[in-house]
């Protein structure tokens, strides 16, 4: 099976158990657009569900994509948390590097 393969099958399996929360962790790094594109519209199935995603990602594209809050961290410390369409891609950036509180 190929490494996109199965990162789907391993995201399927943990979306079957059926928890509340789902904890995603880097789900579609090295993967290709279209492996990528799957597990991003599974994820997006699951919160549609009702289901609480935590995306933990480097990807600020996916970030910015999927999420409907974002928190950034930088060294342990929480910098920011707000709502996705309140912040911008540079701005997650800049906090992501420590430059902006």
């Amino acid at each position: 099976m190929s490494g996109g393969n199965q990162q789907k099958a391993i995201v399927a399996r943990e979306i079957d158990l059926g928890n509340k929360l789902i904890v995603f962790v880097q789900p579609t790094r090295g993967l290709d657009i279209a492996a990528r594109a799957h597990i991003h519209r599974q994820i997006l199935e699951e919160r549609a569900k009702g289901h609480a995603i935590l995306l933990v990602s480097l990807e600020l594209e996916e970030i910015m994509e999927l999420a409907d809050t974002i928190g950034v961290l930088y060294n342990g410390v929480l910098r920011k948390i707000a709502p996705a369409d309140q912040m911008t891609i540079e701005e997650v950036g800049r906090l992501m590097l420590g430059v902006e509180a």
